[in-house]
Order: structure tokens, then C-alpha cells, then sequence
């Protein structure tokens, strides 16, 4: 295997440190989205009955309990619910914002990694295959296919490693752009019903 490797070239260097970035930023994003997960089913409603019955503190320990983004901004709503309406929605609105830059960190290396991947498995082809020309040029255009190998070789194995690091990235970088997407729709719906109740 790291026979392989090593026949695509210097190129499988960069590449492979891409692909240990990409296996970093994945279990670190999987990690972090795993621990964010509310714990509560069904939270706003139960946080708007409690303040309902004037049970602030336990509303709020609801919250907390509940871990997930959902409840930090229900947490947030119930602490500044006596100030206008203008000043709270600017509030949640600003601790919202929060909450998606700290979900959407990373993902921008991992968009990153999936065009820098791709493009040095296709710097690795183009080289390969000058290697190739010029042992053709070397040899006076008789073409001997065991002299050509090794820059058709380093053409093949660059490209298909730049795609095999890229391709599983991209998925994963969508996949955690789905669930920031689907996070900050859920913070912005239950934002919205405490503002409006």
C-alpha cells in the first residue's frame, strides 16, 4: 500500500495531510453536534407554560438541562421577557448569530480541503503525464509502454486519491451544513413563538 503511495508522486503528501484535516475536522464537528443535541422533547411549550405560572427559575432550569441550542435561546427569552419587545428581539437575534458561527466553525477548512484535494490530484495528473511526454520526447517517439508506466502511474494514483479525500469531505461538509441549516431553523422558530406569545 505505501508502495502505492509513494509511486503517485510528491503530490500524495499535501494530499494526505488533507485528508488527515478532514478526518480531524469530522469527528471534532461529529463530537461537537453529538453534545449539542437537545435533551428535552417538546421544550417551548413547556418553558412558556412555566413562565405562564410565573415558575421563572424553573423555566430557565428547564433550559439548562436541556443543553441544545433550542434551549439556550429559550433561557435567553426567559431571562429579558419583561424588556421591550424591539431590545429582545436584538438580544436573541445577536445570541442566535452566536450559536451559528460556533456550529458553522470548521466547515469552511472542510469546503477548503474538498477543492484543495481536488486540485492536487489534478496537479498530479498533469505532471504524470509530463513525465510521460517527456520520456517520449527522451526516447525519440519510440514508444515503449514499461518506460511510460511510472508517469501514467503518478497521473492515475494522484487523481484517484485527491477524489477519495474530497468526495467523502464534500458529503460530510454538506451533511454539517444540513444540520446547522436545521438547528438555526429550530432556534428561529422557537424564538419567534416566545416573542409572539
Amino acid at each position: 500500500m505505501f508502495n502505492l503511495f509513494l509511486k503517485g508522486g510528491p503530490l500524495m503528501w499535501p494530499i494526505l495531510l488533507c485528508s488527515l484535516v478532514s478526518v480531524t475536522i469530522v469527528l471534532e464537528r461529529y463530537y461537537y453536534f453529538y453534545r449539542l443535541r437537545g435533551r428535552i422533547p417538546n421544550i417551548c411549550p413547556r418553558v412558556k407554560l412555566l413562565l405562564k405560572e410565573g415558575r421563572e427559575d424553573e423555566a430557565v432550569r428547564l433550559c439548562e438541562q436541556d443543553g441544545g441550542p433550542v434551549g439556550r435561546i429559550l433561557a435567553i427569552s426567559a431571562h429579558i421577557r419583561h424588556k421591550p419587545a424591539e431590545e429582545r428581539e436584538k438580544l436573541i437575534s445577536r445570541a442566535g448569530s452566536k450559536i451559528v458561527r460556533q456550529m458553522e466553525q470548521y466547515l469552511r477548512a472542510l469546503a477548503v480541503i474538498v477543492n484543495t484535494a481536488t486540485l492536487l490530484g489534478l496537479l498530479g495528473t498533469v505532471t504524470g503525464m509530463i513525465k510521460a511526454f517527456m520520456k517520449i520526447q527522451e526516447l525519440g517517439g519510440r514508444v515503449d509502454a514499461s518506460v511510460l508506466a511510472g508517469g501514467i502511474w503518478e497521473a492515475l494514483i494522484t487523481t484517484a486519491a485527491g477524489l477519495f479525500v474530497a468526495i467523502p469531505t464534500m458529503l460530510f461538509y454538506h451533511y454539517f451544513e444540513s444540520k446547522v441549516d436545521n438547528t438555526a431553523d429550530s432556534m428561529k422558530e422557537a424564538a419567534m413563538e416566545f416573542l409572539e406569545g
